[in-house]
Order: C-alpha cells, then sequence, then structure tokens
C-alpha cells in the first residue's frame, strides 16, 4: 500500500509539473532603444519583468535568434519574451505591438 501510495504522489507531482511547463509565459512591453547586429544585442526600455523578478528599467538583451533583430527597428513598441540563459538575458521571443 505504502508503494502504491508512493507511485500516486509521483503521478500527481509530475502531472502538475507539466502542466506548469505547459503554460506560455506572458509577454512584456517594452521600446527597442538600441539595435547591435554585430553583437546579436538589443536594447530595450521595459517594463517590469515578473519571470526574472526584475523592475522597469533599460538594459541590454542578447536575442536567441539574430533574425529577430530584423523584425524591429529602433523607436518600435514591442512585447517580448526574455529569460536568463547561460548566465545572459536573453529575448527569446519578441514582436511589435499593436
Amino acid at each position: 500500500m505504502l508503494r502504491f501510495m508512493r507511485v500516486l504522489a509521483l503521478a500527481a507531482a509530475m502531472t502538475g509539473a507539466s502542466t506548469l511547463a505547459a503554460q506560455p509565459m506572458e509577454l512584456s512591453e517594452g521600446e527597442v532603444r538600441r539595435i547591435d547586429k554585430e553583437q546579436g544585442k538589443m536594447s530595450i526600455r521595459h517594463g517590469p519583468l515578473a519571470n526574472l523578478d526584475m523592475p522597469a528599467m533599460t538594459m541590454v538583451f542578447v536575442v536567441s535568434d539574430r533574425a529577430m533583430l530584423d523584425q524591429v527597428k529602433v523607436g518600435d513598441k514591442v512585447r517580448f519574451q526574455a529569460d536568463k540563459i547561460g548566465g545572459q538575458y536573453t529575448v527569446t521571443r519578441i514582436e511589435r505591438a499593436q
């Protein structure tokens, strides 16, 4: 009976973890201030980034795909997703705000 309960608890924990992982991260709002195609970076003035527990500020991000740098221009209002990857704050998704 104890083994069964352990398996049941493990299954419940795994189900909850996969549900959390499947939920998409909310996009943050910002404005592109600079683009450095050579370095694969962009500077964004952004509001709070909840997933990174970061207040509003202007900062430089690397991009996970350099093609993102061609999707926006300086002054564009954007919605983006960022994460800390390999110790660097990285934009993993970006789109122009409507």
